[in-house]
């Protein structure tokens, strides 16, 4: 932990009282816990005089040094704008092993929060026929645009043969485990991410069968806190199998959205994906068509489509959903995912970052009227 730093602040005003700190501290939030310190009961103030003594606890010494920073800037931030205060010292603690289990168990005690009825996170699931279509590109850059948005964003890597979300994020910390059940999720631009790509070797192959894949989505689900996020978006893996209908059980009012590329032939794969959703045991919406590598556009202004074209249209008509997104082929997409750094994040004003934007705003903008199915059923 830092040592505790001081900050001068204003003087030759009426000295302030601890209920006018701890007042300030109501609009601090944990950037991990996703709750404010007084109601966490993390902070420990003292006043004397025109000086104000801040201890913040941490439920971690491995809590991440970026949300520490946003953690100390906030407070400061919010202490200075207290009238009286001359000076502020402030220090982070760790608040030990116990106090951390038990804050835990309260924030997030055991079982599923996105089944519950009341959760108010929207449940995406990307999906698409086959692999090869741009479809875990298409996960990251809609997830990061969403939280360009405002909004709480989460991301299941639920392409459990095939995870590539922490390298297009560029996340390469693990997780921290709190206690010895909850585990807080890195964060990157602004998403955060559940994947077995942190607990597996990335050159090493993942030889599960289904009970195997369907206990490791549930941890992702019950044993990570996610704060209660506005999103969380699943990167499903390619076809259908085990997974999806695992994910069916355990998210019935989640909605999905099909990725295609625009060439005939590839739609007609991808609608399997669509009717998968959509059969009597699973009946999980499909809300939407995103189209991946509709056209390249060259240097002198042409759009030429060299995947074909027409394709996203023609599976929107049959699945009998709206094309929701239309993204263009741009090598900057490839590279971003490369490099993790997401076009929606290096070139936001490129015509490949509008393209997400456009359906993140779709997306917000046409919520599900249902939110649950209660007659789901998976065999």
């Amino acid at each position: 932990m830092p040592e505790p730093v001081t900050h001068p602040t204003r003087k030759g005003l009426p000295m302030p009282t601890e209920a006018e700190i701890l007042d300030a501290l109501r609009g601090v939030v944990d950037p991990e816990l996703h709750r404010d310190l007084v109601d966490l009961g993390t902070a420990r103030v003292s006043v004397r005089g025109s000086t104000v003594d801040i201890e913040v606890g941490l439920v971690t010494d491995e809590y991440p040094e970026e949300a520490e920073r946003e953690l100390h800037d906030a407070v400061v931030a919010a202490v200075r704008a207290v009238p009286g205060v001359e000076e502020l010292k402030l220090a982070f603690a760790d608040i030990g092993e116990d106090a951390a289990a038990e804050l835990m168990q309260r924030l997030h005690p055991n079982g599923l929060p996105f089944a519950e009825e009341n959760s108010r996170a929207r449940v995406l699931l990307i999906s698409s026929g086959k692999g090869g279509v741009g479809k875990s590109s298409v996960t990251v850059n809609v997830a990061v645009a969403l939280a360009q948005r405002g909004k709480r964003v989460a991301i299941v890597d639920a392409d459990v043969y095939g995870f590539s979300i922490p390298a297009m994020l560029g996340i390469d910390t693990p997780p921290v485990v709190v206690g010895d059940r909850v585990v807080l999720p890195p964060r990157k631009h602004g998403v955060r991410l559940a994947s077995i790509g942190f607990f597996v070797p990335e050159d090493q192959p993942v030889i599960w069968r289904g009970p195997m894949l369907h206990k490791a989505l549930e941890q992702f689900l019950t044993d990570f806190y996610w704060g209660d996020p506005d999103y969380l978006v699943v990167d499903m893996p390619p076809g259908t199998g085990d997974i999806s209908l695992s994910l069916a059980q355990l998210l019935p009012g989640a909605e999905a959205y099909v990725v295609t590329t625009p060439q005939p032939a590839a739609q007609r794969v991808a609608q399997r994906a669509g009717t998968m959703f959509q059969h009597q045991n699973i009946r999980i919406p499909v809300r939407g068509v995103i189209e991946n590598m509709s056209w390249f556009t060259g240097d002198d202004g042409v759009r030429y489509p060299l995947f074909g074209a027409g394709g996203g249209e023609l599976l929107a008509t049959r699945l009998d959903v709206p094309l929701v997104g239309r993204v263009p082929l741009v090598p900057a997409l490839r590279e971003g995912g490369d490099i993790g750094m997401p076009i929606t994040v290096s070139e936001p004003e490129s015509e490949a970052a509008a393209a997400f934007a456009e359906t993140a705003a779709w997306i917000e903008a046409h919520p599900p009227t249902k939110r649950r199915n209660p007659a789901l059923k998976v065999v």
